[in-house]
């Protein structure tokens, strides 16, 4: 299944990149799984999207919870709690 991946704000600055679309594996089920996946990267991966750091989440531009399932083709989007201008 192929995803969009939209990084914003501090963990756009931490990871260097604002957007990547990536081919996730055939376990990646949800919105959680495509997190952890994404730390397996190393660093700064595992540390900016660490487990139980401040991060929001949202799939196809509306605010998630860790278990919503992911789609062919949907956009996954990591921020700060709070951004600004």
């Amino acid at each position: 299944m192929k995803i969009n991946l939209k990084f914003f704000a501090s963990v756009r600055e931490a990871l260097g990149t604002s957007d990547e679309s990536v081919v996730v594996p055939d376990s990646i089920a949800t919105v959680g799984d495509v997190r952890a996946w994404l730390r397996t990267r190393g660093e700064p991966w595992s540390e900016t999207l660490a487990e139980g750091r401040a991060l929001r989440m949202a799939c196809n531009h509306v605010m998630t919870e860790p278990d919503t399932r992911i789609t062919d083709g949907c956009e996954v989007a990591f921020f700060p709690p709070v951004t600004g201008g």
